[in-house]
């Protein structure tokens, strides 16, 4: 494998960032700052839990096409008045709504990647936008090559155009691209478009538990980011 892959593309959220513990401080340090408590891990599960039915809104022409800030923001404004936190300032919302720019990794994300940049070319292959990732990236000194983007196919993973887009934005066949991702949904979608997968859990993504088995059918399974690069290096 390690002769016939160029490029490694990642999924961010969930994959290289820990987005609900660093969206439980956020919302907590605003609730220090407003003089308010909630259940900040409830917030951040419920904020997340409307990704995906607020894309599906957009593919089903529901809702114009917006980059995941605006998708965001739309989340939060309806969060906002489920806990009773509408009050809070314009400054503090768009703020807590950046707070997706500013995402942790995971312990092994920065230390991984550099290592795997060494070998390969890396990128994002992600909904989120283009402006969130380059700032993310900055803050969290993700290493990147490349920040690819949903964004720039105009239509959200798992869409076959996202997939198949990095690739040839990358000037690659298919099948020199892995995909590197903790949810088996993008791998199985980014496997049926000609990508080669790696699945990394990350059982901690959730304070409910998530399916960390891992599976024959993708090309690797590895414990972190490090293990990849191991396993990639001695195939």
């Amino acid at each position: 494998m390690q002769n016939t892959v160029s490029a490694l593309l990642f999924d961010v959220f969930g994959t290289v960032v820990d987005w609900r513990s660093s969206i439980n401080r956020e919302i907590e340090l605003l609730g220090g700052k407003n003089g308010f408590t909630i259940d900040w891990n409830q917030f951040s599960n419920d904020w997340r839990a409307g990704y995906k039915p607020a894309m599906d809104r957009v593919r089903r022409g529901e809702l114009p096409w917006m980059n995941i800030d605006g998708l965001h923001r739309l989340i939060l404004d309806q969060l906002l008045v489920k806990y009773k936190l509408t009050h809070i300032s314009e400054g503090d919302k768009k703020h807590l709504n950046k707070a997706w720019h500013r995402l942790a990794p995971w312990d092994d994300s920065v230390e991984g990647l550099t290592k795997l940049k060494q070998k390969y070319i890396i990128g994002t292959l992600s909904n989120g936008n283009i402006s969130l990732l380059v700032n993310m990236a900055k803050s969290a000194k993700l290493p990147w090559d490349c920040i690819l983007s949903a964004e720039l196919f105009g239509c959200y993973k798992p869409d076959r155009r996202t997939y198949e887009g990095g690739a040839e934005l990358l000037g690659l066949p298919k099948d020199r691209v892995m995909l590197v991702a903790a949810h088996k949904d993008d791998l199985d979608s980014a496997m049926k478009y000609g990508l080669k997968t790696a699945f990394i859990p990350r059982p901690h993504e959730y304070s409910e538990k998530t399916d960390i088995t891992f599976e024959k059918k993708y090309d690797f399974n590895a414990n972190s980011f490090l293990d990849l690069f191991d396993q990639l290096t001695n195939s």
